[in-house]
């Protein structure tokens, strides 16, 4: 039997607190923080606009749901905004096709594995890192592990969230080195489980993004690879349903919203300790924990550009290569930028 020490429990119920996150919904509502309201992007009037309720997805770990109270991005919009909860990005695709959602953030791989399955979405803009330098996901092992380096994960379990940015992370981590799916074990845990498994052992390393695994390490854990270039991106991307994107009107407020969105995270940016009191009550873990996890969280929302394209093709064809997925995804096929040309989200105070 493994005993759980008190520090597995104090890391499990870190993590645990981020992944077990519950779906939730709920409408923009009048600004009660004593935070100045946000604008938004200038527009002119547009009162059909006021018939849409748009759905954002929230795929955790961003406090966008808590950012839009604090700053009343959404107060004057001229439509109703909810936000739906998902703990990765499989399933958030998997509403982003169906209609569900409208609008939602996910990493580089969730557009190349829900492609390979389902229709219905688009990659509408990308969300790039201020900080190239700082991995936004790592493969993790716990505290003293043998595990020394990525070559000595041959036949060791490694979870993944599958289908997920840490998917790819994996994938072309284990390349980098020689190895192929079948010479470790991959375990595939949603965000949740694998949480628990890396606290009581059960697996030997993890592939996790922030802010789970700003906050094992935090709690002990050791990074064993970066989520960096050139084994990973350092982007992620927005999606939005095909439904919303077909209406030229409803285009245009999407686009709107999603401006709106960008605004959000460029005043947390300059607003660090409003961001960890968000992604702290959004997530359900401590401050200190949120201030870590900040570290990775700073970005910019660009257009999507043939550069963006072409590294979500290179990626979709080392799945495929890999046996990840059966079919060839064509990424230019399920791409539609949204966004004025030369937008930076970077410049918004």
């Amino acid at each position: 039997m493994r005993i759980r020490t008190p520090r597995t429990s104090r890391l499990l119920a870190a993590l645990g607190s981020v992944a077990l996150a519950l779906p939730l919904a709920a409408c923009a509502s009048s600004n009660t923080q004593a935070v100045a309201p946000l604008s938004g992007p200038s527009t002119a009037a547009h009162p059909e606009w006021s018939q849409y309720t748009f759905t954002i997805g929230d795929n955790g770990g961003d406090g966008s749901q808590a950012l839009a109270k604090i700053t009343g991005v959404f107060d004057n919009a001229p439509y109703k905004v909810r936000f739906a909860r998902f703990t990765y990005g499989p399933p958030l695709i998997q509403a982003a096709a169906s209609g569900d959602i409208d609008l939602g953030a996910v990493g580089d791989v969730p557009p190349i594995t829900g492609a390979a399955k389902e229709y219905g979405f688009k990659i509408v803009a990308v969300n790039r890192s201020l900080r190239p330098t700082q991995s936004q996901e790592n493969i993790i092992v716990p505290q003293g592990s043998p595990i020394r380096n990525l070559a000595d994960l041959r036949g060791k379990k490694l979870a993944v969230p599958q289908g997920s940015s840490a998917h790819g992370l994996a994938l072309n981590a284990l390349k980098s080195v020689g190895l192929t799916p079948k010479d470790v074990q991959l375990v595939f845990l949603p965000p949740a489980d694998g949480a628990t498994a890396f606290a009581t052992g059960k697996v030997d390393a993890w592939a996790i993004w922030n802010p789970q695994s700003a906050i094992a390490v935090e709690h002990g854990a050791r990074i064993l690879a970066k989520g960096l270039p050139p084994i990973d991106q350092t982007s992620s991307y927005y999606v939005a349903s095909d439904k919303s994107l077909a209406d030229p009107v409803k285009r245009a407020a999407l686009t709107d919203l999603l401006q709106r969105l960008a605004h959000e995270f460029a005043w947390a940016h300059q607003h660090t300790d409003q961001y960890a009191q968000a992604l702290s009550q959004e997530d359900g873990i401590s401050l200190a924990d949120a201030k870590v996890a900040l570290i990775a969280q700073e970005s910019r929302v660009t257009p999507v550009l043939p550069a963006d394209i072409a590294a979500e093709q290179q990626l979709g064809d080392a799945f495929l290569q890999a046996g990840q997925i059966s079919v060839k995804v064509n990424v230019a096929s399920i791409t539609d930028s949204i966004l004025p040309a030369g937008y930076d989200s970077s410049k918004l105070g």
